[in-house]
């Protein structure tokens, strides 16, 4: 019986031998853990994607001249001396030999002088978003029209290089309403953007003709 036990025993030790011999890997590797997955990073979402456009969105309503009111950005210069800035007036035209075009006036002054700027939009698969391209597609600007009447006000997103503007336009200087635009300055604080103008402007004279020394045909650069 003694024996008996004695070979149960041998047979044990064998055992546990072996299974410890399985643990080690050839030339004395120890097994290791399996390494955790990593988590899939989140898609980047630029903030223009979540400016949803206006519904049904016409853009021969949104043609002629718009003037520029207010603006919000996360620039602190424009923020702070916003008052500053002088007036601008958008002119939207579309061309006659092209439907997936808008042609954009933008007059103003620079050194007591009228400037022109004259750009391309070009309209993309989702009405009421545009894009003005620049050299390369990373300096392209891209536009939402988030809301308009067509005959008194529009306000609009502009994004370049990922950053936000937020523009209040308006069919005059004098016949915006109130409602309006507390609806511009929550959706600036939504964006978490300063306002940059104060409505309404002294002195709102736009320019008229502009000489053809001072035309420039604009795309973004930098």
């Amino acid at each position: 019986m003694a024996g008996l036990w004695r070979c149960m025993l041998v047979v044990v030790v064998l055992m546990c031998v072996c299974l410890w011999d399985s643990t080690e890997a050839v030339g004395g590797a120890k097994s290791r853990p399996r390494p955790q997955r990593r988590r899939p990073k989140k898609p980047k979402v630029d903030p223009i994607d979540l400016a949803q456009p206006a519904q049904n969105i016409d853009l021969q309503q949104m043609t002629g001249t718009w003037y520029l009111l207010n603006t919000a950005s996360k620039c602190s210069y424009l923020v702070n001396h916003g008052t500053k800035v002088e007036p601008t007036v958008m002119t939207l035209t579309r061309p006659a030999d092209s439907d997936q075009t808008l042609s954009v006036s933008t007059k103003t002054r620079h050194n007591h002088q009228c400037w022109e700027i004259l750009q391309v939009y070009h309209l993309t698969p989702t009405l009421g978003r545009l894009t003005l391209k620049g050299t390369r597609p990373e300096l392209n600007i891209d536009i939402v029209i988030a809301e308009t009447d067509y005959s008194s006000y529009a306000i609009m997103y502009y994004q370049k290089h990922g950053k936000i503007t937020l523009k209040l336009y308006g069919r005059s200087v004098d016949n915006l309403s109130e409602p309006t635009l507390t609806k511009f300055e929550q959706l600036a604080e939504k964006q978490g953007l300063g306002l940059a103008y104060l409505f309404p402007f002294p002195n709102y004279n736009h320019c008229g003709a502009v000489d053809q020394d001072h035309i420039i045909n604009c795309v973004p650069t930098c």
